[in-house]
Formats: C-alpha cells, sequence, structure tokens
C-alpha cells in the first residue's frame, strides 16, 4: 500500500507540473502529458479505494 500511495504522489506531482505548464505558457504537449498523468492517477485511486476498503476489513 505504502508502493501505491507513492505512485500516486508522483502522478500527481507530474499531473501539477504539466497543468501548470498548459496554463502559464500555454504549452499544448504538456496539456497532452497533464490528462494522460490524469488518466493513470484516476486508476491509481480507484485502486487504493478497492485496497483501502479490504485492508479495513481485516
Amino acid at each position: 500500500m505504502k508502493t501505491l500511495v507513492e505512485n500516486i504522489a508522483a502522478q500527481y506531482e507530474a499531473f501539477a507540473t504539466n497543468a501548470a505548464l498548459q496554463i502559464e505558457k500555454n504549452n499544448k504537449a504538456a496539456g497532452t502529458r497533464a490528462r494522460k498523468a490524469a488518466l493513470e492517477l484516476s486508476k491509481l485511486l480507484k485502486e487504493f479505494r478497492q485496497v483501502s476498503v479490504e485492508e479495513s476489513k481485516k
């Protein structure tokens, strides 16, 4: 679970960096990277929820 949380933090950092580049400098490639990171982040958060629920049942 610790690795999962670290992966979530890394994906969020990538998203935040690229989203800021898109907003500040109108960097279209950064927007693409931000959207990709957002999709991956969504998947990781769903996985975290599933693992968290299983851990709370123990």
